[in-house]
């Protein structure tokens, strides 16, 4: 029997029995082919790198979809300000024209204390000007209901003999006849017109039943007024021991004018009186440069006094101006002194624009963007002098303005008034774009 040979053709087939031959175990090839039973084929190991590629694209294309959404509806930073806060405005301050000699202050109705003074402070002999006092504690007592001139006085011959006596001393009087009769509102006319002694003494005595009882009342009245360092010791002054400071006769001088029935009076220039007669206001300044009182005064120790108001408008405001001279040499010097002090005070008022300033603050964007703040409003604050006005500037936070919108005030106070404004921006800030956005996620994303 011969031998079978094995031809190559029949490497790795398998035998009639299906096991497989060596040479099929060989190749790698085992009874599961094709059911993934074995190792992977060739074309299934291709496909792996190929999905890792498809996913990853995919992911990036979402991650980068999502960054863009949350970049485009990220909150943006609020604008840097700049320049807000406080500042002060100063006027110029006043220069007055004081005269040479004397002291002198100068006061406004309506406002505290005194507006400008010089030279001396301390209590003097105040002449006449003590009438005004007289007057004011009268009515005090005695009160002028409105429409009425007051009771009636009837003089005596005891008011004849304070007539005399005041000749004797060689003071200011004015006729007065036993019988007489004048209204309260007349007697206090004959009083300060001509500045009459006789009748200061003769009112005091009937308003408060002797000079003793006037004397009481008066110090009681100065001290409630809180006019400290003022004394009258007599009704007329010519006694030197009445006494005042500036300060306070520009306080007395406030209640003068306050008064409807003295403010009448004190700007009267002349009079015709029963018993009296014609008597003329001593105040050569009366109805000039606004001029409409108060009362001169003088004597040996106080020189020559002229306490004094005006009612005058400046920018617009009406303003009653109080004042008071002292110690001037005659009154040639008052009537020339007194109106360059007066004008020179009013020129010291200042009607002060604010809201007019071309910027009160500014917003930075952290992309660039810049816009200055404007006020909306103009307004004004009237001040006396070197009166300081602050600046309050407010500003609240933003990320995008344009014009017309409010994003803070500007407050001005000084001089006892206020006035605000709301602050736009002069151009808008607008929102920077998708581009920058996307270029700066350290700004938008937490």
């Amino acid at each position: 029997m011969s031998a079978v040979r094995e031809t190559p053709s029949d490497a790795g087939r398998q035998d009639r029995s299906g096991e497989p031959s060596d040479a099929s175990v060989a190749e790698g090839l085992g009874p599961g082919r094709g059911t993934g039973a074995g190792p992977l084929s060739p074309r299934r190991r291709r496909f792996r790198p190929r999905r890792v590629v498809v996913f990853g694209t995919l992911g990036l294309v979402i991650a980068a979809a999502v960054y863009t959404l949350l970049a485009a509806i990220a909150p943006l930073p609020e604008a840097a300000e700049a320049a807000s806060g406080s500042t002060t405005i100063h006027p110029a301050a006043v220069q007055p024209a004081f005269p040479p000699w004397g002291s002198a202050a100068v006061g406004l109705t309506g406002r505290d204390g005194l507006l400008v003074a010089d030279g001396s402070t301390q209590s003097a002999p105040i002449a006449s000007m003590t009438k005004t006092i007289t007057a004011l504690v009268l009515l005090d007592r005695h009160p002028i209901p409105a429409g009425s001139d007051g009771p009636t006085i009837t003089f005596t011959g005891a008011d004849v003999d304070i007539l005399q006596q005041v000749r004797d001393e060689d003071g200011s009087w004015a006729p007065v006849l036993a019988g007489e009769q004048l209204t309260e509102r007349q007697a206090l006319t004959a009083m300060l017109l001509p500045s009459a002694n006789n009748y200061a003494i003769s009112l005091a005595i009937w308003g408060f039943g002797s000079l003793d009882a006037y004397l009481a009342y008066t110090g009681s009245w100065l001290a409630s007024h809180g006019f400290a360092d003022t004394r009258v010791t007599d009704p007329s002054g010519l006694d030197p021991g009445s006494v005042s400071t500036p300060s306070d006769l520009v306080g007395i001088g406030k209640l003068v004018v306050a008064d409807p029935v003295l403010a009448g009076i004190v700007d009267t220039a002349s009079a015709d009186l029963p018993g009296a007669g014609a008597v003329e206001n001593g105040n050569k300044l009366l109805g000039h440069d606004g001029i409409d009182g108060i009362k001169t005064g003088w004597t040996d120790q106080a020189g020559h006094c002229l306490l004094f108001s005006a009612s005058v408008t400046v920018h617009g405001h009406a303003l009653r101006l109080v004042g008071v001279v002292m110690g001037a040499p005659d009154y040639s010097s008052l009537w020339s002194d007194v109106p360059p002090l007066l004008k020179s005070v009013e020129a010291g008022f200042h009607e002060v624009r604010v809201g007019t300033a071309t910027t009160y603050g500014t917003y930075r964007s952290v992309w660039g963007e810049t816009a200055t703040l404007k006020s909306v409003r103009r307004g004004s604050i009237f001040v006396f002098s070197d009166t300081p006005i602050m600046v309050r500037v407010r500003l609240a936070p933003v990320t995008l303005a344009k014009p017309g919108q409010s994003v803070g005030t500007v407050t001005f106070t000084g001089g006892g008034q206020s006035f605000t404004s709301r602050l736009t921006p002069t151009r808008a800030v607008t929102d920077p774009g998708l581009g920058w956005r996307l270029t700066h996620p350290q700004l938008l994303l937490p």
